[in-house]
């Protein structure tokens, strides 16, 4: 399976301190965005770097940031919007509420594992700044999975085996698959795909899904 690309190419995903080149004409901005991930892995939290050293790292001006971003927040807050676009687009290509629902958690799981290591660098910085970022930072990445959880809540609602559940009851369960998941997408990066521990992650993960749909089976949805 592949995922869809994104401003960051596959290529980008290593990450490297060391200054780059002075990028092609009209790589600026890719660059300049390669440059903020791949020093937040290396070094710092987002807003602990200043834009005089992403723009050395991209190998630009500082002047230059200014035609692509007005400030640091906008880099941000668009490196957090391609990786949680490009999520959505991999979810929706899936089709998951056309699949049956007895394979629906094993293939999720390794769909996702396989997002998370294919755009490393992209989720290393969700992951960090999604607690220690501007407000701004964190407000966008909530209101990011807040669209990733409904987006769940409606493929659900598809399926028979969820007709006696209720909207809002659908989006309390989607929140507990979101928030299992994202806790997933944190272990995956600390953990090289070859070891078996990763197997030992991966079945953990499916396990506590199927615990949570387990539990779907039995809840009875109460009127608002």
């Amino acid at each position: 399976m592949s995922a869809p690309s994104t401003i960051i190419s596959r290529d980008a995903n290593k990450p490297s301190s060391r200054p780059r080149g002075a990028p092609r004409r009209g790589e600026a901005r890719e660059a300049l965005m390669q440059a903020a991930l791949e020093l937040v892995a290396s070094e710092a939290n987002f807003s602990a770097i200043s834009l005089r050293r992403i723009a050395r790292q991209a190998g630009v001006v500082p002047t230059a940031f200014y035609r692509h971003f007005e400030d640091l927040d906008a880099l941000g807050l668009t490196l957090i919007e391609d990786t949680f676009r490009s999520l959505r687009a991999i979810l929706r290509d899936a089709a998951l509420s056309s699949m049956p629902l007895k394979g629906l958690v094993r293939y999720s799981v390794e769909l996702f594992a396989h997002y998370v290591r294919d755009k490393q660098l992209l989720f290393q910085f969700v992951v960090k700044e999604r607690f220690a970022g501007t407000v701004a930072m964190r407000e966008a990445i909530h209101n990011e999975i807040v669209l990733v959880t409904n987006a769940l809540a409606a493929d659900l609602a598809r399926f028979d085996e969820f007709s006696h559940i209720s909207q809002n009851d659908l989006r309390v369960i989607s929140d507990l698959v979101v928030n299992t998941v994202i806790t997933l997408s944190e272990r995956i990066l600390d953990v090289d795909p070859d070891n078996a521990e990763d197997d030992a992650l991966m079945l953990r993960a499916e396990k506590q899904l199927r615990l949570i749909f387990m539990g779907v089976g039995r809840w009875e949805s109460q009127p608002d």
